[in-house]
């Protein structure tokens, strides 16, 4: 008797599948929100950046701080303080609101 392979199906879930059930794990979720808060504001300063046709180097300038800096700030790999984001709201004539929110 020959020893028959049965075919298995493999069954790929889609990112939105994943990413649900990802999220009902709380220490995930809370990672996740906390890097999705961090990566809004850093294209926010993009989006800031260029609306003023403004330079990498032309902002870490006006922010007394590196090009190198600005780069990590918009790529949502840099922390912000409050006094960052301060500085950077100022530069462009903003007002910077937090809210604690449920």
């Amino acid at each position: 008797m020959k020893n028959k392979k049965k075919n298995k199906k493999i069954v790929y879930l889609s990112f939105e599948r994943y990413l649900a059930q990802q999220l009902k794990n709380k220490k995930f979720r809370e990672a996740y929100e906390e890097e999705g808060q961090r990566l809004e504001i850093a294209y926010r300063i993009l989006q800031l950046r260029k609306q003023r046709k403004l330079s990498q180097k032309e902002l870490a300038c006006k922010l007394n701080t590196t090009q190198s800096v600005i780069a990590r700030m918009e790529a949502g790999r840099q922390n912000f303080t409050t006094d960052t984001l301060q500085k950077i709201s100022s530069v462009f004539n903003r007002k910077l609101k937090i809210e604690f929110v449920k």
